[in-house]
C-alpha cells in the first residue's frame, strides 16, 4: 500500500512539473497582435506563475493602497537572493514602476515581456543587476477600466483611469502622501534603496517624429559628479544603445498648444514627482515618455528595448554609479547651502536635430479661432534649442539639525515612513534655536490634488531661547534623508509640508478683540510705550489706506501688544545652526 502511495506521489509530482514547465506566459499584449493590454489580474497572475515556475523570480506585497489590493513588488535575480540587504552588497538595483497613471499601460505590457524573457534566459541576463517591478502601481485606477477617456491616445482597446481609487493622481503624491499607495511605495523604495529607477508614462503634447522620449531626473539637481555622470553619460550611452537597434529617441517635449521648433524646456521634476522623488536619495531617475498617438505595438516594443538598453548601462556602469551615488551625499552635507527653488539657466543650452513635422496655425472649423494642425506630409529635422541646464535661485542655510514638537504627528509619521532617523529628547530642555515667522505667502485659487498649496513664501528669522517638551523630536541633518529633510521642512521649498498644507492651523488667529474693549486698552498701551505711538502715526502718514481703517489700526497695535498670541504665522519646525 505504501509503494502505490509513493507511485502515485512521484507520477502526481511528474505530471505536476510537466504542467509548469509548459505553462504559456504569451502576454494578453501579444496574443492581441499588440492591441490590448493585460488587465490588472491578469498582470498579477501572470506575474505569480513567473514565479511559480522559475527560482530567479520573486513576487511580494508590501503595504496596501486605496483600492484595499496590496501593492505588489517583482524581482527577478538569477541567482534567487531576494533579501534586498544581502543584494545591495555586490549588485546594483534597477526598479521600474509601471501603470502610475493606468491608461499609459506601455510599460505594463513591455515589462511582463522582459522579466519572461531573463527568466527563460531569451535575452542576455546581467549578472551584477538585480531588476525589480511594481506591476501596476495604480491599482484603483486599473480596476477603473474605458475605452475613452485617454482623448488623445492611440490604443490601446481597453486601459485604466489617470485617477486612483480616491481620484488622486498618484504622481503629485510623493512629498504629501495622502494616499495609501504613496506611503507604501516610500515603505518598499527604502526597502529596496535602488540605484536606478524608471517610471514608464505616455506622452500628452505636441506631434512629431519620435515613438520614444526620455525625461531624466534634472542633472543640476544631482550633486555635481552624479549629475555630470548622468547628463554627459547615462544619457547619451542610452541614445547611442537605441539609435544603433533604430529607435530614435529625444528628451520629453515639454510644449502644449505649439511647435516645438523654437525650442523648449527641460521639465523640472520637483519632489512631488517620482523622479523628484527618488532623486532626493541620489538614485538615478528617468521617466519613459512614448508618443500618445504612435501604434500601441510599436509604443510597447519601444519600451521594452529602452529598458534592455538601460539595465545594459546599468551592468556595464555599475561600480561607477555606486561610487557616485555614496559620494553624492557628502558632497551636498559639504556645502553651507542648499538649493530650494530653481530656475532655467537662460547663459546656457543645448542643441537638438529635432525630428518633428510641419504646423501652422488654421481658423477652426469648431469655435472660428485659430488652431493648431501638424502636417505629417511635411516631416523636417532641424536645430532648436533644448534649454536643460537649471540654476538655483533660493538657498538656504543647512541647519546641524530640526527640532520638531510632538504634537505634529503627521509630519512626524511621514517622516519615519521615510527613513527618517529621529531622536526623542529624553526631558524638558531649553535649545537655542532658529525661528521662522511666516511673513508673506500667497495661496492657490483652485484645489489640486486635494490642497490648496502655498507659494512665494517670505519669512522673518529670528533666534530664540525656547522650551521643549520631553518626547519632541530632534532630527539631524546629517543623515541618508538629509535632502529629503531639506526639501519638506524648508517652507519655501516647493514642495514642503508647508507648502502642502500641513500646518494650516497656525495661519489662523485663535483669540482675538472686541473692538469697545480694547479701545481703552489700546489708548494705555500707547501712553504707556511712546516709542509705539511714534510708529503708529508714522504708519498711518505713510498708509492711506491704514490711515482710513479703524480696525486695522486696532488690530496693529495688538498684534504689536502682549494679548497677541505666539502660535499665529509661527512656523512650528525649529533649526538649530
Amino acid at each position: 500500500m505504501k509503494k502505490i502511495a509513493l507511485l502515485l506521489l512521484i507520477l502526481t509530482a511528474c505530471t505536476s512539473e510537466t504542467a509548469i514547465k509548459t505553462k504559456d506566459f504569451t502576454t494578453t499584449f501579444e496574443n492581441s497582435e499588440g492591441s490590448q493590454t493585460a488587465t490588472y489580474d491578469e498582470t498579477i497572475s501572470f506575474y505569480k506563475d513567473l514565479a511559480a515556475t522559475y527560482t530567479s523570480v520573486h513576487i511580494d506585497s508590501i503595504g496596501s493602497t486605496d483600492s484595499g489590493r496590496p501593492l505588489h513588488i517583482v524581482t527577478f535575480n538569477p541567482d534567487a537572493e531576494f533579501q534586498f540587504s544581502d543584494i545591495r552588497k555586490n549588485k546594483r538595483i534597477v526598479l521600474i514602476n509601471n501603470g502610475i497613471h493606468p491608461g499609459e499601460s506601455d510599460g505594463i505590457d513591455a515589462t511582463m515581456m522582459l522579466f519572461r524573457d531573463m527568466a527563460q534566459d531569451v535575452i542576455p541576463i546581467p549578472k551584477s543587476t538585480v531588476l525589480v517591478t511594481i506591476p501596476i502601481y495604480n491599482i484603483g485606477g486599473s480596476l477603473n477600466r474605458n475605452a475613452t477617456t485617454r482623448t488623445n491616445q492611440n490604443g490601446p482597446e481597453t486601459y485604466g483611469f489617470r485617477g486612483n481609487a480616491r481620484n488622486y493622481d498618484l504622481n503629485r503624491d510623493f512629498i504629501k502622501s495622502d494616499t495609501k499607495n504613496a506611503r507604501s511605495f516610500a515603505k518598499l523604495f527604502h526597502r529596496i534603496q535602488p540605484d536606478v529607477f524608471i517610471d514608464n508614462h505616455v506622452s500628452n503634447g505636441a506631434d512629431y517624429q519620435y515613438t520614444l522620449t526620455h525625461l531624466f531626473t534634472q542633472h543640476n539637481k544631482l550633486a555635481g559628479n552624479l549629475g555630470n555622470y548622468l547628463h554627459t553619460e547615462m544619457m547619451p550611452k542610452l541614445e547611442q544603445r537605441l539609435a544603433d537597434k533604430d529607435w530614435d529617441i529625444t528628451p520629453y517635449v515639454n510644449v502644449f498648444n505649439r511647435t516645438p521648433e523654437e525650442g523648449f524646456s527641460q521639465f523640472m521634476d520637483s519632489p512631488r514627482y517620482s523622479t523628484g522623488y527618488t532623486t532626493l536619495w541620489n538614485t538615478l531617475g528617468m521617466m519613459v515618455e512614448t508618443h500618445m498617438l504612435k501604434p500601441y505595438k510599436q509604443r510597447v516594443e519601444g519600451t521594452y528595448e529602452l529598458m534592455k538598453s538601460m539595465i545594459a548601462i546599468v551592468e556595464a556602469d555599475g561600480p561607477k554609479i555606486s561610487e557616485l551615488r555614496t559620494a553624492a551625499l557628502s558632497e551636498f552635507q559639504n556645502k553651507n547651502t542648499y538649493p530650494l527653488q530653481w530656475q532655467i539657466d537662460t547663459t546656457q543650452t543645448s542643441t537638438l536635430q529635432f525630428k518633428g513635422y510641419e504646423g501652422q496655425m488654421l481658423p477652426s472649423d469648431v469655435t472660428g479661432a485659430q488652431r493648431l494642425k501638424y502636417d505629417r506630409n511635411q516631416p523636417f529635422t532641424k536645430a532648436i534649442p533644448y534649454s536643460n541646464y537649471m540654476t538655483p535661485y533660493l538657498e538656504v542655510n543647512i541647519p546641524r539639525a530640526y527640532v520638531i514638537p510632538q504634537g505634529w504627528w503627521n509630519v512626524i509619521d511621514l517622516l519615519a515612513i521615510n527613513g527618517v532617523e529621529m531622536q526623542a529628547l529624553e526631558n524638558d530642555t531649553i535649545l537655542t534655536v532658529q525661528s521662522y515667522k511666516i511673513k508673506n505667502y500667497d495661496t492657490r485659487k483652485q484645489a489640486f490634488e486635494g490642497h490648496y498649496p502655498h507659494y512665494n513664501v517670505t519669512l522673518d528669522v529670528s533666534e530664540e531661547r525656547l522650551s521643549f517638551s520631553k518626547g519632541d523630536y530632534l532630527i539631524h541633518t546629517n543623515q541618508a534623508a538629509f535632502r529629503y529633510l531639506m526639501e519638506t521642512l524648508e517652507p519655501q521649498g516647493p514642495d514642503s509640508f508647508f507648502s502642502w498644507n500641513f500646518f494650516d492651523t497656525i495661519l489662523q488667529q485663535k483669540e482675538g478683540f472686541s473692538p469697545y474693549v480694547w479701545e481703552d486698552k489700546a489708548k494705555a498701551l500707547l501712553e504707556a510705550q511712546p516709542e509705539l505711538k511714534d510708529a503708529f502715526e508714522e504708519k498711518k502718514a505713510k498708509d492711506a489706506n491704514f490711515a482710513g481703517n479703524w480696525y486695522a489700526q486696532l488690530d496693529w497695535l495688538h498684534k504689536e501688544s502682549v494679548h497677541y498670541e505666539t502660535a499665529h504665522l509661527q512656523y512650528p519646525v525649529y533649526r538649530i545652526q
